[in-house]
């Protein structure tokens, strides 16, 4: 691989909303607009988020959510088979935080295209390699309630399907890599290997771009930090289940490493599989360094080739300010700019 192809830098997912678009520093805030003009506002806002991508050097872009409100719901709002009036009290993440969510009532299926639009604006605005995001099957599953299907796993094949089906037409309008994000990976290792690896390789079956799952402890929320004090001086969840990871179909595995209690040295269980390194904290308000950036690449680099390394953020953004997040868009491409001319 040539010098200037290592390390490719990419986002884990989820951008700042404007101020216009949606209340900033809120995640999962509402529109402030509805209709043409909501849409008008959201082609704005991700225009603004691939020129501040290319600018600071990313490779490999985000429309960075801004057309969702919320990483899962904003699939599950076009899908039947969902009685969202029918609230159910549910634990998310195995009780870290009890929210009232929507019920599966019958089975689901698309009403149609979910994010074509999306991806089609998306792919017209930039010559970059572009990344779309997913919701996992088995996270999914943990963010809704179930009063049809009886077991997870059925519920998890049942939205695999219908993931597939989306992914599949969203790589045939361009999108270079489809991301899955699984966040319960963490959470329920017995699971993950049982079925949740079964049913991510469905969500993906007869993909030809890249494939990625993006799996983290969350973003920088109270809920999810009060959690991390519970995990002790070392995360070490991944190691359960990275095994069963490599030995499955998709190509990419995103993580954070950055600010992380992960030992990095786990990734050495990842031996066939292009490992996107979280070096951007998305938990912090502080502005990495590329010398930072470029030492958590070069801890990686320990345990992996460096030709299977990408240069990647944490997890979303989207909690964060516009000019912080802009900040460590730059501090990552930089980061991986300083890596090149080392190697």
């Amino acid at each position: 691989m040539a010098r200037e192809d290592l390390f490719p830098t990419t986002v884990a997912g989820s951008l700042p909303k404007p101020a216009w678009l949606a209340e900033p520093e809120k995640l999962w805030a509402s529109w402030r607009a509805d209709g043409a003009e909501r849409r008008a506002a959201q082609q704005d806002a991700a225009l603004i988020w691939l020129k501040t991508q290319e600018d600071a050097g990313i490779d490999i872009v985000s429309e960075g959510e801004q057309f969702r409100i919320h990483f899962v719901h904003g699939f599950l709002e076009h899908i039947q088979g969902i009685d969202w009036e029918k609230k159910t009290k549910m634990g998310i993440r195995d009780n870290r935080y009890v929210v009232d969510v929507p019920t599966v009532t019958g089975p689901v299926t698309r009403k149609g295209p979910v994010h074509s639009e999306d991806v089609r604006f998306a792919r017209a605005h930039t010559e970059r390699k572009l990344k779309f995001t997913l919701p996992g099957p088995m996270t999914i599953c943990d963010t809704i309630a179930d009063d049809h299907y009886g077991r997870r796993a059925d519920m998890a094949m049942a939205f695999a399907e219908i993931l597939n089906q989306e992914a599949r037409e969203l790589e045939a309008l361009g999108a270079d890599v489809i991301q899955f994000d699984e966040p319960a990976f963490n959470v329920f290792m017995e699971d993950v290997q049982e079925w949740g690896v079964a049913a991510l390789e469905r969500a993906a079956e007869g993909l030809k771009c890249q494939t990625a799952v993006h799996i983290c402890y969350g973003y920088g929320i109270e809920a999810n930090n009060t959690w991390k004090e519970t995990l002790g001086s070392q995360w070490r969840q991944y190691e359960q289940t990275f095994p069963a990871l490599n030995a499955s179909k998709i190509q990419q595995v995103s993580l954070e490493c950055a600010g992380s209690k992960v030992p990095i040295s786990l990734i050495g269980l990842l031996s066939d599989k292009q490992i996107l390194v979280g070096a951007i904290n998305v938990a912090t308000n502080e502005i990495e360094t590329p010398e930072q950036v470029a030492a958590t690449l070069g801890e990686a680099m320990k345990y992996a080739d460096a030709e299977r390394l990408q240069c990647c953020t944490n997890c979303g953004l989207a909690p964060l300010s516009r000019p912080v997040a802009a900040a460590k868009l730059q501090a990552l491409g930089q980061g991986a700019a300083l890596l090149r001319s080392r190697a």
